[in-house]
């Protein structure tokens, strides 16, 4: 790719509108000082200095999106309680639609709160439910997700799955047959619980560990040839079209039906690895929708996911930075 095709490229996000579905949360910090320990018990003692809410889980998706031009749609769930207040204010501040965001008295706001000092991060504290949506609520969102099809052209859809309950294999079925219906690519950044649930989606995206523990194999990331052997088994009996790994610093593996492609990591000073998967999900779904080949999508998404390492705390990508960082490496020009 040259870089006037990369400019094009990364022009052509602010046309799209990506779908997504999962779920949401507040990541919420806490910065301070830590000058002592306690006498109470040999801890830290952390003076505050500030506070500060932002949009976590499929909400940080939403927000990568929106920063590489395109438009984000959320579809998910929240308490109807002050958190949930606080994520639908929060939703309004950057500018984001929330029709797609359904309040239930019958569950919590996802709140992770990082406890930070002096750039360490010392302590997350979760508060949240976790189990699987009741078959009222499943209907619910069934239903929003068809209205979002309806009422917007949708160029991608992304499953952004952390195991917290709004997507379960119901919706995952109802979701995937719609969209292989009327051509709309779909995307899965998985966890544990619905691992083996998405048959028949586009781009399958794990990390080398959720990999390795959905299939319940003891592989190893310096063996490409049983990584290769169970990308193969997996894509067959899935009948996933692309299945990509990210393998931290060994960089991310990626194959379709064709062709299959390591691609080393990039050497970067990591600050916090925190949304990095968001932001690759994210920089993978547009690259698809744009219709890229699947070694150009994972060697973009990879760069996307390196630079937001090196920012403390959960950050989505800055567009004019990954497009100065594409347009600089050789694979590229």
């Amino acid at each position: 790719m040259t870089k006037s095709d990369l400019s094009q490229l990364f022009d052509s996000f602010n046309e799209m509108h990506i779908l997504v579905i999962g779920d949401v949360m507040i990541d919420s910090y806490l910065w301070g000082k830590v000058n002592r320990i306690s006498p109470e018990a040999p801890v830290p003692i952390i003076s505050t200095t500030g506070r500060e809410n932002r949009l976590g889980g499929a909400a940080n998706v939403a927000l990568n999106i929106q920063s590489l031009g395109a438009t984000p749609i959320l579809c998910s769930i929240v308490g109807n309680d002050e958190a949930g207040d606080i994520f639908k204010q929060l939703l309004t501040d950057n500018h984001l639609p929330s029709e797609g965001i359904v309040a239930s008295t019958k569950r919590k706001t996802t709140v992770k709160t990082r406890i930070i000092s002096q750039n360490q991060h010392l302590l997350r504290v979760d508060e949240e439910e976790s189990h699987p949506v009741e078959s009222a609520m499943e209907e619910k969102l069934k239903n929003h997700f068809i209205s979002l099809l309806d009422n917007y052209k949708i160029d991608a859809i992304i499953f952004e799955d952390y195991d917290k309950g709004a997507i379960t294999p119901g919706i995952i079925q109802h979701a995937v047959e719609q969209a292989n219906e009327k051509g709309i690519p779909t995307l899965v950044d998985p966890k544990k619980r619905n691992f083996m649930d998405y048959s028949g989606v586009t781009f399958f995206k794990p990390n080398f560990k959720e990999f390795k523990e959905g299939l319940k194999l003891e592989l190893t990331s310096a063996n490409q040839d049983e990584l290769l052997e169970a990308a193969e088994e997996f894509q067959a009996s899935q009948k996933t079209d692309i299945l990509m790994v990210t393998m931290a610093e060994k960089g991310v593996f990626i194959r379709n039906g064709a062709s299959h492609h390591f691609i080393p990591a990039e050497i970067r000073d990591i600050a916090d690895v925190s949304g990095a998967g968001d932001t690759v999900i994210s920089v993978s779904a547009l690259c698809l929708a744009a219709g890229l080949p699947p070694q150009h999508v994972a060697r973009i998404a990879n760069m996307a996911g390196g630079l937001v390492c090196e920012h403390p705390g959960v950050v989505p990508i800055n567009k004019k930075v990954l497009l100065k960082e594409c347009q600089s490496k050789v694979a590229y020009s």
